[in-house]
């Protein structure tokens, strides 16, 4: 029964699917629809500036004389995941629906998460300020790199601009710097209030996700899309995580890391950020894309919660039933 409550979707994911339907059944038209860009733009600055408000410059220094734990990092975000993805979508594209192989091959350019993998590196008694160092670098080096990698590797030549990439810089970097910058004068306001900021990290996303549904559905999404190709892409996604985790668990200890740093490698170079991955789409790609680009990553990032907390769970019994014996 413990196993099976890992299962259950967490509110967020059900508010994902909600944010979906609706945007099925009622998609913004007319006047709302510039209304909503603003608004759109307006919440993901804040989402970054917030997000680069939390990151303590006392953390980053501890957690970055692990060099060669982060690098591990990078190569399995940077390198690997897009080598698979690379693969994945070109023997996908004559499969699925047109787009999805595109949004296979995005999800797998994007930068780790924070929140989750800080959290279950926590709950796995991992190393915490080196995933807390890690996961920070990714994101910002993936504000760089995903438009970059994206762009190189597309098939379509020109399909993203330098202008479209310029545009992630300025809407995400510049925000997530200015955060940073004025974490002396409002860094503990932010630590007091987590939940607040945690509701404009989600509702930002929802403001995306709702905008590009209804594009990609006034555009024939559910027409294109069928329940094969949803089916196709959870074995994919199961696939894809099962075997970074595992590659990521035998590198780490190939390379002789400790289990603190093998945990937070494990969480850190497996996953793939609906944060950053959702905004960076929404300026990318043209409106009736975005639904279909960001689709591979929702469901993805439902699988990872799931995997992973099951993974941290095992982390910290096997690390339970070694206390005794050091003792």
């Amino acid at each position: 029964m413990a196993f099976l409550s890992y299962l259950r979707p967490d509110r967020f994911t059900v508010a994902l699917l909600a944010t979906a339907t609706v945007a099925t059944v009622l998609p913004a038209t007319g006047a709302a629809v510039p209304l909503l860009k603003i608004i759109i733009f307006c919440s993901i600055a804040l989402l970054f500036f917030l997000q680069g408000a939390r990151l303590s410059r006392e953390t980053i220094l501890k957690g970055a004389i692990h060099w060669r734990l982060h690098l591990t990092v990078f190569a399995a975000t940077f390198i690997l995941f897009p080598l698979l993805g690379m693969a994945l979508s070109w023997s996908l594209e004559s499969i699925l629906a047109p787009g999805i192989a595109m949004g296979v091959l995005y999800l797998c350019l994007l930068p780790s998460t924070i929140q989750s993998s800080i959290t279950f590196t926590s709950l796995a008694n991992g190393n915490v300020a080196a995933a807390v160092c890690s996961a920070s670098a990714s994101n910002m080096l993936g504000v760089f790199l995903t438009p970059l990698l994206m762009s190189f590797l597309m098939n379509t030549e020109g399909a993203i601009p330098l202008s479209s990439i310029g545009s992630v810089v300025g809407q995400l970097l510049v925000p997530f710097v200015a955060g940073h910058l004025a974490r002396p004068w409002i860094g503990r306001w932010v630590d007091r209030h987590r939940k607040l900021t945690g509701l404009v990290d989600r509702g930002a996303i929802l403001l995306v996700v709702y905008y590009a549904f209804g594009e990609a559905v006034a555009n024939g999404l559910w027409h294109q899309l069928g329940p094969r190709d949803l089916m196709i892409l959870v074995l994919i996604s199961c696939v894809l995580l099962a075997l970074i985790l595992l590659i990521m668990t035998g590198a780490s200890r190939l390379f002789g890391f400790s289990r603190e740093d093998e945990i937070a490698i494990v969480f850190c170079g497996s996953k793939k950020s609906l944060g950053s991955g959702v905004p960076i789409a929404s300026i990318l790609f043209p409106a009736a894309m975005v639904g279909v680009i960001i689709l591979p990553v929702m469901l993805f990032h439902q699988i990872q919660l799931i995997v992973c907390a099951v993974l941290a769970r095992s982390y910290a019994s096997r690390a339970a039933l070694a206390l005794p014996a050091r003792e």
